[in-house]
């Protein structure tokens, strides 16, 4: 299991880089990926990327 939430981190990671913030959220990425507790997801994330969904996003 833990290799395949990192998977699907990686892809949630990677939407997260190239999504306009204007036009998406990181709920809607991270539900598209299989998390659907944003929590949970947000600890994992930064867990692994080392900063929080929102930043990734917004930068």
């Amino acid at each position: 299991m833990a290799h395949l939430r990192r998977i699907r981190l990686e892809r949630a990671h990677e939407d997260l880089r190239l999504s306009d913030p204007r036009r998406e959220t990181v709920s809607r990425i991270a539900g598209r990926w299989g998390f659907l507790n944003h929590s949970r997801f947000t600890a994992h994330y930064r867990s692994v990327f080392g900063v929080p969904p929102s930043r990734t996003l917004h930068d």
